[in-house]
């Protein structure tokens, strides 16, 4: 497999599109092995398709206290970590590109998924994710587009906007890739200061015990309690470590929280934290029967 082309404008990539169905892979860059994971899927999902990856740094879904200008962003060692997997066109725009009017008047509402838990402790997120989303599907006329299952409401808002907006797209999920320790691959693991990440790993612990529960017949209410009992949160922050932005048992196609009364289909159970300067998503499904 060759080396992507790298296209940078909107113009670049309209000639650079072939004939034939298109899988996209929408990222924001410094790319890990959880990306790599999305191109094989795409590859494996359209074997003689055209494979684009896309890398922008999306200011939309920034607020006005978070990360966008530390944000890595690692253009030339993405285009290394890309060569020879099976991805054929790279489109990095400039956020002009993007946005030449500058922010748009006009956006995607991604609805009541997108007001809860993310949405709701980072106010318009969502919107700027639904509306980036939709302006690279239109651009690379994409048939079909891969996301991962770590940002799992993400994922939600991006199926019910397809739905709901008869975009026509094949939304592909992929699971999560781990480290070693068990911590969800993500960009944001490089901001971590050693000690951060063992505080870290309170996360995937206390949703391990969580998936456990369930599998042991305890109920939603238990589930949540074991996760923070687990995560050493139960008695409010340990360790060093702030209180939990949640941990919480949701349908998940709603993100609405569940209780006892949950019929036994799958479910989710997610967790959100904070370690230093540093904010860590991640949720496993968890199944159990109600008798």
């Amino acid at each position: 497999m060759s080396s992507p082309l790298l296209v940078r404008d909107r113009s670049a990539l309209a000639g650079a599109l072939e004939e034939g169905p298109r899988v996209a892979v929408m990222t924001m860059g410094a790319l890990h092995q959880g990306h790599l994971d999305l191109v094989a899927a795409a590859r494996r999902h359209e074997p003689a398709g055209q494979v684009i990856v896309t890398i922008f740094v999306n200011p939309l879904q920034f607020g006005p206290t978070e990360d966008y200008e530390a944000y890595p962003r690692t253009l030339d060692a993405d285009l290394e970590t890309l060569e020879g997997i099976g991805a054929d066109l790279v489109y990095a725009p400039s956020v002009r590109d993007m946005y030449p009017g500058g922010k748009p008047r006009v956006t995607v509402d991604p609805g009541p998924l997108g007001q809860v838990f993310e949405g709701a402790i980072r106010p318009g997120h969502f919107t700027g994710v639904t509306t980036v989303v939709h302006k690279l599907a239109s651009r690379t006329v994409a048939t079909a587009a891969v996301f991962g299952q770590k940002d799992a409401q993400q994922l939600a808002v991006i199926r019910q906007m397809n739905q709901d907006l008869d975009l026509g797209w094949e939304v592909i999920a992929v699971p999560t890739r781990r480290e070693a320790d068990g911590l969800a691959m993500s960009s944001r693991n490089r901001y971590l200061t050693a000690a951060e990440r063992e505080q870290a790993l309170a996360l995937p612990r206390g949703l391990d015990a969580g998936r456990e529960a369930a599998r042991g017949g305890a109920g939603a209410c238990q589930v949540r309690q074991a996760a923070r009992r687990a995560a050493g949160l139960a008695g409010g922050p340990a360790g060093g470590l702030e209180a939990p932005d949640y941990f919480e048992v949701v349908d998940p196609a709603t993100f609405m929280p569940l209780d006892d009364s949950w019929d036994g289909r799958p479910a989710l159970l997610i967790g959100a934290l904070r370690v230093g300067h540093t904010r860590l998503i991640d949720n496993t499904g968890v199944s159990w029967m109600i008798e």
